[in-house]
Protein backbone atom coordinates (compact mmCIF):
# COMPACT_ATOMS: atom_id res chain seq x y z
CA UNK A 1 0.00 0.00 0.00
CA UNK A 2 1.35 3.46 -0.78
CA UNK A 3 0.86 6.19 1.66
CA UNK A 4 0.61 9.91 2.18
CA UNK A 5 0.99 11.02 5.51
CA UNK A 6 0.72 14.63 6.89
CA UNK A 7 2.22 15.99 9.97
CA UNK A 8 3.78 19.38 10.64
CA UNK A 9 6.65 17.35 12.26
CA UNK A 10 7.62 13.95 13.79
CA UNK A 11 9.61 13.06 16.65
CA UNK A 12 10.59 11.15 19.63
CA UNK A 13 9.78 13.77 22.42
CA UNK A 14 5.91 14.51 21.76
CA UNK A 15 3.32 12.23 22.67
CA UNK A 16 1.50 12.18 19.14
CA UNK A 17 4.82 12.75 17.14
CA UNK A 18 6.31 9.65 19.02
CA UNK A 19 3.05 7.50 18.57
CA UNK A 20 3.33 8.10 14.60
CA UNK A 21 6.85 7.47 14.02
CA UNK A 22 6.27 4.22 15.69
CA UNK A 23 3.26 3.27 13.71
CA UNK A 24 4.68 4.07 10.32
CA UNK A 25 8.46 2.26 11.18
CA UNK A 26 5.87 -0.83 11.42
CA UNK A 27 3.60 0.15 8.41
CA UNK A 28 7.26 0.59 6.66
CA UNK A 29 8.92 -2.71 8.09
CA UNK A 30 6.31 -5.12 9.05
CA UNK A 31 3.32 -4.34 6.12
CA UNK A 32 5.91 -3.08 3.29
CA UNK A 33 3.91 0.11 2.98
CA UNK A 34 5.43 2.47 0.88
CA UNK A 35 5.06 6.07 2.90
CA UNK A 36 5.12 9.53 1.65
CA UNK A 37 5.58 11.37 4.59
CA UNK A 38 4.81 15.38 4.24
CA UNK A 39 6.18 17.29 6.93
CA UNK A 40 8.95 20.52 8.18
CA UNK A 41 10.74 18.30 10.18
CA UNK A 42 11.84 15.10 11.00
CA UNK A 43 13.57 13.56 13.84
CA UNK A 44 14.76 10.23 15.27
CA UNK A 45 13.58 8.33 12.36
CA UNK A 46 14.68 6.59 9.74
CA UNK A 47 13.63 8.00 6.33
CA UNK A 48 14.98 7.28 2.91
CA UNK A 49 16.14 10.03 0.54
CA UNK A 50 13.40 12.14 -2.37
CA UNK A 51 15.36 10.47 -5.05
CA UNK A 52 15.46 6.85 -4.35
CA UNK A 53 11.61 6.29 -5.11
CA UNK A 54 11.92 2.47 -5.98
CA UNK A 55 9.48 0.23 -5.04
CA UNK A 56 11.56 -1.91 -2.14
CA UNK A 57 10.58 -4.85 -1.03
CA UNK A 58 10.95 -3.92 2.90
CA UNK A 59 8.80 -0.64 2.32
CA UNK A 60 9.81 2.39 2.55
CA UNK A 61 9.23 6.44 4.49
CA UNK A 62 10.03 9.01 2.00
CA UNK A 63 10.61 12.55 3.71
CA UNK A 64 9.30 15.46 1.37
CA UNK A 65 10.14 18.95 3.16
CA UNK A 66 7.09 21.37 3.46
CA UNK A 67 8.56 24.94 4.12
CA UNK A 68 8.06 26.44 7.31
CA UNK A 69 6.83 30.08 8.14
CA UNK A 70 8.45 31.96 11.42
CA UNK A 71 5.73 33.66 13.45
CA UNK A 72 2.82 33.58 15.87
CA UNK A 73 1.12 29.60 16.25
CA UNK A 74 -1.65 30.78 13.97
CA UNK A 75 0.02 31.74 10.77
CA UNK A 76 1.89 29.21 11.69
CA UNK A 77 -0.85 26.12 11.46
CA UNK A 78 -2.48 28.38 8.68
CA UNK A 79 0.74 28.79 6.36
CA UNK A 80 1.19 24.87 6.76
CA UNK A 81 -2.50 23.60 6.22
CA UNK A 82 -1.85 25.53 2.69
CA UNK A 83 1.86 25.10 1.94
CA UNK A 84 1.60 20.63 2.56
CA UNK A 85 -1.36 20.81 0.40
CA UNK A 86 0.38 22.60 -2.60
CA UNK A 87 3.48 20.28 -2.25
CA UNK A 88 1.53 17.03 -2.14
CA UNK A 89 -0.61 18.88 -5.51
CA UNK A 90 2.59 19.44 -6.99
CA UNK A 91 4.26 16.08 -6.80
CA UNK A 92 1.04 14.51 -7.83
CA UNK A 93 0.79 16.21 -10.87
CA UNK A 94 4.94 16.85 -11.70
CA UNK A 95 6.30 13.70 -9.99
CA UNK A 96 3.46 11.33 -10.49
CA UNK A 97 3.47 10.57 -7.04
CA UNK A 98 -0.63 9.21 -6.41
CA UNK A 99 -1.52 7.36 -2.99
CA UNK A 100 -3.84 4.84 -2.14
CA UNK A 101 -4.81 7.18 1.08
CA UNK A 102 -4.04 10.22 3.04
CA UNK A 103 -3.43 9.54 6.63
CA UNK A 104 -3.29 12.02 9.42
CA UNK A 105 -2.74 12.37 12.73
CA UNK A 106 -4.85 14.73 13.69
CA UNK A 107 -6.30 18.06 11.36
CA UNK A 108 -3.43 18.63 9.36
CA UNK A 109 -5.37 18.73 5.74
CA UNK A 110 -9.00 19.22 4.42
CA UNK A 111 -8.13 15.59 2.30
CA UNK A 112 -7.43 12.95 4.42
CA UNK A 113 -9.34 9.74 4.40
CA UNK A 114 -7.82 8.05 7.51
CA UNK A 115 -7.75 10.39 10.60
CA UNK A 116 -5.52 9.09 13.83
CA UNK A 117 -7.23 11.31 16.48
CA UNK A 118 -5.47 12.31 19.79
CA UNK A 119 -6.11 15.46 21.14
CA UNK A 120 -9.65 17.07 21.02
CA UNK A 121 -9.44 21.09 20.39
CA UNK A 122 -13.12 21.52 21.45
CA UNK A 123 -12.10 19.97 25.15
CA UNK A 124 -9.01 22.01 24.84
CA UNK A 125 -10.90 25.10 24.60
CA UNK A 126 -13.24 25.02 27.22
CA UNK A 127 -10.03 24.09 29.53
CA UNK A 128 -8.03 27.41 28.01
CA UNK A 129 -11.07 29.28 28.82
CA UNK A 130 -11.34 27.77 32.65
CA UNK A 131 -7.50 28.58 32.95
CA UNK A 132 -8.33 32.18 31.81
CA UNK A 133 -10.84 32.91 34.42
CA UNK A 134 -8.42 31.40 37.17
CA UNK A 135 -5.25 33.55 35.67
CA UNK A 136 -5.41 37.42 35.24
CA UNK A 137 -1.65 37.93 34.49
CA UNK A 138 -1.75 37.31 30.87
CA UNK A 139 -1.17 39.51 28.83
CA UNK A 140 -4.23 40.60 26.10
CA UNK A 141 -2.56 39.83 23.29
CA UNK A 142 -1.89 36.36 23.93
CA UNK A 143 -5.33 36.32 25.29
CA UNK A 144 -6.29 37.43 21.72
CA UNK A 145 -4.20 35.15 19.68
CA UNK A 146 -5.09 31.96 21.80
CA UNK A 147 -8.82 32.57 21.54
CA UNK A 148 -8.36 33.24 17.40
CA UNK A 149 -5.94 30.27 17.84
CA UNK A 150 -8.41 27.51 19.27
CA UNK A 151 -11.52 29.40 16.88
CA UNK A 152 -9.40 28.31 13.57
CA UNK A 153 -8.28 24.94 15.10
CA UNK A 154 -11.76 24.09 16.07
CA UNK A 155 -13.22 24.82 13.27
CA UNK A 156 -10.84 22.41 11.09
CA UNK A 157 -12.15 19.74 13.44
CA UNK A 158 -15.82 20.73 12.39
CA UNK A 159 -15.04 20.62 9.41
CA UNK A 160 -13.13 17.50 9.03
CA UNK A 161 -14.47 15.12 11.77
CA UNK A 162 -18.15 15.60 10.73
CA UNK A 163 -17.39 14.33 7.07
CA UNK A 164 -18.36 10.88 7.03
CA UNK A 165 -15.83 10.38 3.75
CA UNK A 166 -13.21 10.38 6.41
CA UNK A 167 -12.44 7.38 8.72
CA UNK A 168 -11.49 7.91 12.53
CA UNK A 169 -9.24 6.16 14.60
CA UNK A 170 -9.10 7.73 17.89
CA UNK A 171 -6.11 6.42 20.67
CA UNK A 172 -8.48 5.86 23.57
CA UNK A 173 -12.32 5.40 24.52
CA UNK A 174 -12.10 8.89 25.84
CA UNK A 175 -11.70 10.19 23.14
CA UNK A 176 -13.68 7.84 20.71
CA UNK A 177 -16.55 9.74 23.39
CA UNK A 178 -15.17 13.26 22.66
CA UNK A 179 -15.65 12.79 19.00
CA UNK A 180 -19.12 11.56 19.56
CA UNK A 181 -20.26 14.42 21.54
CA UNK A 182 -18.67 17.07 19.85
CA UNK A 183 -19.05 15.92 15.91
CA UNK A 184 -21.80 13.01 16.32
CA UNK A 185 -19.19 10.59 14.92
CA UNK A 186 -19.78 7.03 16.82
CA UNK A 187 -17.88 5.10 14.23
CA UNK A 188 -14.64 6.01 15.42
CA UNK A 189 -12.38 3.03 16.00
CA UNK A 190 -10.31 3.09 19.14
CA UNK A 191 -6.51 1.62 18.76
CA UNK A 192 -5.03 2.12 21.77
CA UNK A 193 -0.91 3.58 21.71
CA UNK A 194 1.65 1.00 22.94
CA UNK A 195 5.02 1.26 24.63
CA UNK A 196 8.16 -0.72 23.69
CA UNK A 197 8.91 -3.45 26.21
CA UNK A 198 12.00 -3.83 24.94
CA UNK A 199 13.34 -0.04 25.72
CA UNK A 200 11.08 -0.10 29.01
CA UNK A 201 11.73 -2.58 31.40
CA UNK A 202 12.09 -2.86 35.07
CA UNK A 203 15.61 -4.50 34.41
CA UNK A 204 16.56 -1.58 31.72
CA UNK A 205 15.58 0.87 34.49
CA UNK A 206 17.01 -0.18 37.40
CA UNK A 207 20.31 -0.74 35.50
CA UNK A 208 20.40 2.96 35.00
CA UNK A 209 18.90 3.79 38.60
CA UNK A 210 22.01 4.49 40.26
CA UNK A 211 23.54 6.68 37.44
CA UNK A 212 20.62 8.29 36.63
CA UNK A 213 19.91 9.70 40.42
CA UNK A 214 23.25 10.72 40.60
CA UNK A 215 22.84 12.71 37.57
CA UNK A 216 20.19 14.83 39.08
CA UNK A 217 21.75 14.92 42.57
CA UNK A 218 19.36 12.87 44.65
CA UNK A 219 20.95 11.19 47.41
CA UNK A 220 19.63 7.06 48.63
CA UNK A 221 17.38 8.55 50.47
CA UNK A 222 15.25 10.92 48.33
CA UNK A 223 11.79 9.81 47.34
CA UNK A 224 11.33 10.71 43.79
CA UNK A 225 8.34 11.78 41.79
CA UNK A 226 7.96 12.21 38.11
CA UNK A 227 6.13 13.86 35.37
CA UNK A 228 6.58 13.74 31.62
CA UNK A 229 4.67 16.31 28.96
CA UNK A 230 4.68 19.41 27.67
CA UNK A 231 1.46 20.82 28.67
CA UNK A 232 2.31 21.06 32.22
CA UNK A 233 -0.86 22.65 33.60
CA UNK A 234 -3.31 19.99 31.84
CA UNK A 235 -0.96 17.48 32.73
CA UNK A 236 -1.45 18.47 36.52
CA UNK A 237 1.65 19.75 37.29
CA UNK A 238 -0.28 22.24 39.67
CA UNK A 239 -1.81 20.10 41.55
CA UNK A 240 1.57 17.94 41.63
CA UNK A 241 3.20 20.85 43.42
CA UNK A 242 0.16 21.84 46.10
CA UNK A 243 0.74 17.89 47.10
CA UNK A 244 4.59 17.75 47.29
CA UNK A 245 3.73 21.58 49.60
CA UNK A 246 1.50 19.26 51.67
CA UNK A 247 4.66 16.52 52.40
CA UNK A 248 6.78 18.74 53.38
CA UNK A 249 7.83 15.91 56.56
CA UNK A 250 8.67 13.78 53.67
CA UNK A 251 12.18 13.54 52.17
CA UNK A 252 10.24 14.34 48.35
CA UNK A 253 11.63 15.41 45.16
CA UNK A 254 10.37 16.29 42.13
CA UNK A 255 11.50 16.24 38.72
CA UNK A 256 9.54 17.72 35.52
CA UNK A 257 10.41 16.62 31.97
CA UNK A 258 8.90 18.41 28.91
CA UNK A 259 8.95 21.92 26.83
CA UNK A 260 6.60 24.21 28.58
CA UNK A 261 7.07 27.74 29.78
CA UNK A 262 8.23 27.39 33.22
CA UNK A 263 7.53 31.01 34.72
CA UNK A 264 4.47 30.09 36.09
CA UNK A 265 5.51 26.95 37.71
CA UNK A 266 8.48 28.51 39.05
CA UNK A 267 6.67 31.26 41.07
CA UNK A 268 4.27 28.88 42.51
CA UNK A 269 7.09 26.39 43.28
CA UNK A 270 8.34 29.42 44.84
CA UNK A 271 5.14 30.40 46.75
CA UNK A 272 4.79 27.30 48.02
CA UNK A 273 8.38 27.20 49.47
CA UNK A 274 9.40 23.75 47.37
CA UNK A 275 11.10 24.99 44.60
CA UNK A 276 14.43 23.60 45.99
CA UNK A 277 12.87 20.05 45.61
CA UNK A 278 12.27 20.61 42.29
CA UNK A 279 14.03 20.08 38.78
CA UNK A 280 12.68 21.19 35.95
CA UNK A 281 14.55 19.44 32.79
CA UNK A 282 14.33 19.72 28.51
CA UNK A 283 12.65 16.29 27.13
CA UNK A 284 15.32 14.27 25.26
CA UNK A 285 14.60 11.47 22.65
CA UNK A 286 16.10 8.83 25.72
CA UNK A 287 13.73 9.21 28.00
CA UNK A 288 14.40 6.08 30.06
CA UNK A 289 17.24 8.26 32.63
CA UNK A 290 13.86 10.36 34.15
CA UNK A 291 12.32 7.05 34.58
CA UNK A 292 15.68 5.66 36.23
CA UNK A 293 15.91 8.07 38.81
CA UNK A 294 12.21 8.29 39.95
CA UNK A 295 9.94 6.51 42.28
CA UNK A 296 7.01 6.96 41.15
CA UNK A 297 5.49 8.39 38.27
CA UNK A 298 2.14 11.30 38.74
CA UNK A 299 0.07 12.75 36.63
CA UNK A 300 -3.23 13.93 37.23
CA UNK A 301 -4.03 15.10 34.23
CA UNK A 302 -7.28 17.68 33.70
CA UNK A 303 -7.16 16.30 29.66
CA UNK A 304 -4.95 13.66 28.19
CA UNK A 305 -5.99 11.67 24.89
CA UNK A 306 -3.86 8.65 26.18
CA UNK A 307 -1.14 9.47 28.52
CA UNK A 308 1.96 7.59 26.80
CA UNK A 309 4.54 8.06 29.75
CA UNK A 310 2.27 6.64 31.86
CA UNK A 311 2.14 3.34 30.13
CA UNK A 312 6.29 3.69 29.85
CA UNK A 313 6.55 4.43 33.14
CA UNK A 314 4.37 1.04 34.33
CA UNK A 315 6.21 -1.21 31.28
CA UNK A 316 9.38 0.00 33.56
CA UNK A 317 7.76 -1.24 36.86
CA UNK A 318 6.99 2.15 38.43
CA UNK A 319 4.10 2.64 40.79
CA UNK A 320 1.90 5.67 38.83
CA UNK A 321 -0.65 7.77 39.53
CA UNK A 322 -3.07 9.51 36.75
CA UNK A 323 -6.65 11.11 36.59
CA UNK A 324 -9.76 9.80 35.29
CA UNK A 325 -9.44 12.13 32.95
CA UNK A 326 -6.30 10.55 31.05
CA UNK A 327 -7.33 8.17 28.22
CA UNK A 328 -4.96 5.38 29.50
CA UNK A 329 -7.38 5.06 32.47
CA UNK A 330 -9.64 2.86 30.60
CA UNK A 331 -7.47 0.17 30.43
CA UNK A 332 -6.20 0.38 34.22
CA UNK A 333 -7.32 -1.11 37.44
CA UNK A 334 -7.57 1.14 40.13
CA UNK A 335 -5.72 -0.30 43.56
CA UNK A 336 -4.21 -2.92 41.55
CA UNK A 337 -1.76 -1.54 38.74
CA UNK A 338 -2.22 2.17 39.12
CA UNK A 339 -3.87 4.94 41.27
CA UNK A 340 -6.52 6.25 39.51
CA UNK A 341 -7.63 10.55 41.04
CA UNK A 342 -11.25 10.81 40.13
CA UNK A 343 -11.02 14.86 40.29
CA UNK A 344 -7.29 15.46 38.70
CA UNK A 345 -7.16 18.93 41.47
CA UNK A 346 -7.76 17.03 44.60
CA UNK A 347 -4.21 17.99 45.97
CA UNK A 348 -5.08 16.82 49.73
CA UNK A 349 -6.02 12.71 47.66
CA UNK A 350 -3.00 12.90 45.37
CA UNK A 351 -0.57 13.99 48.55
CA UNK A 352 -2.21 10.74 50.90
CA UNK A 353 -1.57 8.24 47.72
CA UNK A 354 1.78 9.71 47.62
CA UNK A 355 2.97 9.28 51.57
CA UNK A 356 1.67 5.88 51.45
CA UNK A 357 4.11 4.91 48.10
CA UNK A 358 6.26 6.21 50.03
CA UNK A 359 5.74 4.94 53.18
CA UNK A 360 4.87 1.28 51.97
CA UNK A 361 7.62 0.04 49.87
CA UNK A 362 5.79 -3.63 49.76
CA UNK A 363 2.91 -1.58 47.85
CA UNK A 364 4.93 0.06 45.76
CA UNK A 365 6.75 -3.58 44.83
CA UNK A 366 4.04 -5.07 43.90
CA UNK A 367 1.98 -2.64 42.37
CA UNK A 368 4.91 -2.19 39.84
CA UNK A 369 5.38 -5.60 38.89
CA UNK A 370 1.54 -5.49 38.47
CA UNK A 371 2.21 -2.54 36.12
CA UNK A 372 5.11 -3.92 34.21
CA UNK A 373 2.93 -7.00 33.40
CA UNK A 374 -0.36 -4.91 32.36
CA UNK A 375 1.87 -3.11 30.25
CA UNK A 376 3.45 -5.99 28.18
CA UNK A 377 -0.34 -5.58 26.60
CA UNK A 378 -0.22 -2.38 25.06
CA UNK A 379 2.88 -2.91 22.17
CA UNK A 380 3.30 -0.98 19.30
CA UNK A 381 3.12 -4.12 17.08
CA UNK A 382 -0.69 -4.72 18.23
CA UNK A 383 -0.89 -1.40 17.53
CA UNK A 384 0.46 -0.68 14.31
CA UNK A 385 -1.41 -4.25 13.13
CA UNK A 386 -4.48 -3.00 14.02
CA UNK A 387 -3.97 0.24 12.43
CA UNK A 388 -2.73 -1.77 9.31
CA UNK A 389 -6.24 -3.76 9.30
CA UNK A 390 -7.87 -0.31 9.62
CA UNK A 391 -6.28 0.95 6.92
CA UNK A 392 -7.47 -1.76 4.78
CA UNK A 393 -10.69 -1.92 5.36
CA UNK A 394 -10.56 2.07 4.39
CA UNK A 395 -8.96 1.52 1.35
CA UNK A 396 -11.18 -1.61 0.25
CA UNK A 397 -14.16 0.86 1.12
CA UNK A 398 -13.10 4.20 -1.07
CA UNK A 399 -12.02 1.62 -3.92
CA UNK A 400 -15.16 -0.31 -4.24
CA UNK A 401 -17.19 3.27 -4.23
Amino acid sequence: MRLTVVSPFVDRRHGTERALAEVLERLARDYHCEIHLYAQRVDDLAVAPQTAREPRESGAIFWHQVPSVAGPHLLQFACWILLNSFCRGWDRRVHGISCDLVLSPGINCLDANVVLVHAIFHRLRELAKEEERESAGSSWFRRFHRRTYYTFLTGLEGRVYRSSRVALASVSSRTAGQLEKYFGRNDARVIPNGVDAAQFSPSARLARRGKARATHHFRDEDFVLLLIGNDWHNKGLPTILEALAKLSDAPMRLLVVGNDDTAESHEMAERLGIFERCVWEQSCTDILDAYAAADVYVSPSSEDSFGMPVAEAMACGLPVITSAFAGISSLLHDGMDSFVLRDPRDAESLAKLIRMLCEQGELRSRMGKTAAKAALEWTWERNAAAVWEFLQEVSARKHSS
